[in-house]
């Protein structure tokens, strides 16, 4: 039971002043302990916590943001949730945020930039502290949103030389072209690039293709397979036996996304269609199970937990006013060749 004297009021919330009084210190005191600030002697920090457990404590946003003249939390607008690749990318950013003290508020907009920017106008009314966004395509109100708003942004997943603008990713044209050159490499002459979503990074992936296709005097407008249909194992399924069946000549397929590239390799199972033998098969992400496909799936790995760690941090000293090294950081990717190539 807790005794009488540091009950808090039966009128009200649980406040501030009433974990102090049952911990013995401060109200400062325990703004900082349970801010997590380093400066807090670690055994005051034990007692704040064992007081505020005890009293059912939870702090009032609002007042912390008032009293601060910041607030506490993070906007970060991811496309899509269905993609295990986003998943990656908000644990790392929670995981690095968190212990700072920064709670993070997530929007969707499946790629739909009228959503996004009415995301953009509901987060800012809250005044976050910072803001991650996913990518560097978006309308233009959106992006006046941000830079008026004057809220520390970082931009995922690509990365830009623009001036004032902070960037934690990868080139995706320059993965695609690797990849392609992988496949031309192996001696496929024929290779279609197949793509879903059809978003800002997809494309981008598919220029890097077309780039080297160009290069090599291969490029073949009747080789791409766009549809704007959400990625998926169906859709890949359908996608390929399409391709395999316009274009018999087809040595090669290159999906933009690893669950597209998954559903193609089941349908050449179930077609059979000799994999890499009479068409070789390669995806993008190196998402959960492309390992285990029959063939095991050749695809381009991509960094998605490191870009979350880098972008939280690299936004946490923009939000605490300090100098970062360099805006623009390329975390690259990795071509995992494994044998469906």
């Amino acid at each position: 039971m807790t005794p009488a004297s540091l009950r808090p009021r039966a009128t009200g919330r649980v406040t501030l002043a009433d974990v102090a009084r049952a911990a013995g210190v401060s109200p400062i005191t325990v703004s900082r302990a349970l801010r997590g600030e380093r400066a807090v002697d670690p055994v005051l920090v034990e007692r704040v916590q064992a007081a505020a457990r005890t009293l059912g404590y939870v702090p009032d946003p609002a007042a912390r943001a008032l009293a601060s003249q910041r607030s506490a939390h993070v906007t970060v607008l991811v496309p899509m949730l269905s993609n295990a690749l986003f998943v990656d990318v908000l644990e790392a950013v929670q995981r690095c945020l968190r212990p700072a003290g920064y709670q993070t508020l997530m929007g969707v907009t499946h790629y739909n930039a009228e959503e996004e920017e009415q995301l953009l106008r509901e987060q800012l009314l809250q005044r976050p502290a910072g803001l991650l966004v996913t990518g560097m395509e978006r309308s233009d109100a959106a992006r006046a949103l941000i830079t008026q708003s004057g809220v520390p942004c970082v931009h995922l997943m690509e990365v830009s030389g623009a001036p004032g603008v902070y960037s934690v990713g990868f080139s995706q044209a320059d993965a695609g072209a690797e990849m392609t050159r992988h496949l031309l490499g192996r001696g496929r002459r024929r290779i279609a690039f197949a793509a879903a979503q059809l978003d800002a990074r997809t494309l981008q992936r598919r220029d890097g293709w077309r780039r080297e296709l160009g290069a090599a005097g291969l490029y073949d407008a009747r080789l791409e397979w766009l549809d704007p249909a959400p990625s998926s194992i169906a859709l890949g399924a359908r996608m390929f036996e399409q391709i395999i069946q316009a274009q018999p000549d087809v040595d090669a397929v290159f999906f933009c996304n690893d669950d597209l590239a998954q559903g193609a390799l089941l349908a050449a199972l179930r077609l059979g269609v000799a994999v890499p033998g009479r068409v070789a098969v390669a995806g993008f992400n190196d998402l959960t199970g492309s390992d285990q496909m029959l063939p095991p799936l050749t695809t381009v790995r991509t960094p998605r937990a490191e870009i979350g760690t880098a972008a939280a941090r690299m936004l946490l000293s923009l939000m605490s006013g300090e100098a970062v090294a360099s805006p623009c950081v390329d975390l690259g990717y990795e071509v995992v060749v494994r044998a469906s190539t």
